[in-house]
């Protein structure tokens, strides 16, 4: 799905997800159609981004479509407490709390208090990040994975940036790019490539894992597939 003498091939973007290989009697996923240079659907507000607070970045959304070349200066006013308030809910309840130790549901015991107290220290710029608490998560093979967890209110914070700068550069992203964004998460991926390399005829597929291990404790990595139609397009 990548360039192909200056024309994106045509994105194979399951709109139902199966997680299921194509054999006798399973369902397959409709594809969609060509982009046009960006991802098909306009970005949605989701479960990551906060719910139902997202109408007053649709001008931001169409100056970022219309103009790619245009630099936004103005945009923290869109931190609101009204998302940082839907970025707190799309938040988990068991999530685990970071180094000062609150949880969810203490925040929420005087959360418009919070939160009143959260945006006046954003819009002032007085807010500091906390730091991240460090855990190792074991392996099958024994190594450690590292996963840095952020105190709740830095969660919060960074849900309701992430939904703003969200409405800038997802204008900048074609329809087979995958990965932490709007109904293009990497188990979306996964779908498609499932059905990708089984309505065409496939030349080989390419699975590059980047790691960076500085001692054996654990590592950090990002891996990604790439899979070559017949036409040596990437599907």
């Amino acid at each position: 799905m990548m360039h192909d003498r200056e024309k994106s091939d045509r994105p194979v973007v399951p709109v139902k997800p199966s997680n299921k290989p194509a054999v006798a009697g399973a369902e397959m996923v409709e594809e969609r159609g060509l982009p046009k240079g960006n991802a098909a659907s306009e970005t949605r507000p989701g479960r990551s981004a906060g719910l139902g607070v997202s109408s007053d970045l649709d001008r931001v959304r169409q100056v970022a479509r219309r103009d790619r070349d245009v630099q936004f200066t103005a945009l923290l006013h869109h931190v609101s407490i009204d998302r940082l308030r839907e970025a707190y809910r799309a938040i988990s309840p068991n999530a685990a709390p970071g180094v000062d130790g609150v949880t969810w549901r203490d925040y929420g015991t005087d959360l418009e208090a919070n939160l009143s107290d959260l945006h006046a220290r954003v819009q002032r710029g007085a807010y500091r990040a906390m730091p991240t608490r460090r855990v190792f998560i074991p392996k099958t093979d024994g190594r450690l994975r590292p996963l840095g967890v952020a105190a709740l209110e830095d969660k919060v914070l960074q849900r309701a940036v992430v939904e703003v700068l969200s409405a800038v550069y997802e204008e900048d992203f074609r329809g087979f790019s995958y990965g932490f964004r709007p109904g293009r998460s990497q188990h979306d991926a996964l779908d498609a490539l499932a059905v990708g390399i089984t309505r065409k005829k496939v030349n080989f597929v390419l699975d590059a894992d980047i790691r960076k291990a500085p001692d054996n404790r654990h590592e950090e990595g990002n891996e990604g597939v790439c899979v070559t139609d017949a036409e040596g397009g990437v599907v």
